[in-house]
């Protein structure tokens, strides 16, 4: 039995697709609107990370780096293996990415995670979160998608509520992660600003706990 209330996450993320265009004026940095498949395919990653977090599965461990490569797969293309052939290009290029690019890998990643293991939860999604992000990104594309994906799968094996988008939340979760996809987590700009943008972020995604999404409040572990 997974952890999490797909139904409760779906409903948000549907409002938020039937008010996108709102929101998006709002914003500094105009983005393309949520499609249905898009919508989809994120539902899809949740649902993922449900079964990831259920049958404990350290994505960070050596040797399981592919289930969260696999995570992006499912938020570009979907579960459909019909539709990852016609991306079988793409979701290779994506996975030399993944593995080799300088600086920018999993393996950053996991190295930064792994020294920031005693920071508090929120603290640590936020931190993955804008280590994904930042450039080098981690995938060719669908960053922002799998990397609150990321930070929820991090909340939940805490016993925590997923971060996911609202209508109320939306511009205050967009604006930073545009700041963040523009600067480079390997030059001196990046060790001045992440670490504040972080701190910031991780505040952002304790603020928005909702309990809501979890099918039982009692199963949260305390702090």
């Amino acid at each position: 039995m997974g952890l999490l209330n797909l139904s409760a996450v779906e409903s948000s993320l549907r409002r938020v697709q039937g008010e996108f265009e709102g929101i998006n004026q709002r914003l500094s940095w105009q983005r393309d609107p949520l499609s249905d498949a898009v919508i989809d395919n994120l539902l899809a990653g949740y649902t993922y990370v449900d079964v990831l977090v259920d049958w404990n599965i350290d994505v960070f461990a050596k040797g399981k780096h592919k289930y969260l490569l696999e995570l992006n797969n499912i938020v570009l293309c979907g579960p459909d293996q019909t539709q990852r052939a016609e991306f079988r290009q793409h979701i290779k290029a994506t996975e030399t990415r993944f593995y080799d690019e300088p600086g920018g890998g999993i393996e950053d990643v996991v190295e930064w995670r792994t020294r920031h293991l005693g920071d508090s939860v929120w603290k640590l999604a936020a931190g993955v979160y804008v280590r994904s992000l930042s450039k080098p990104q981690l995938f060719i594309e669908g960053n922002h998608r799998t990397g609150t994906l990321l930070a929820s799968y991090i909340l939940l094996r805490a016993g925590k509520p997923p971060f996911v988008l609202t209508v109320e939340n939306a511009a205050a979760y967009f604006e930073p992660s545009t700041v963040i996809r523009n600067i480079s987590k390997l030059g001196a700009v990046g060790l001045f600003r992440l670490p504040g943008i972080k701190k910031r972020f991780a505040k952002f995604l304790e603020q928005q706990a909702d309990p809501g999404y979890l099918l039982s409040a009692n199963r949260r572990a305390t702090p």
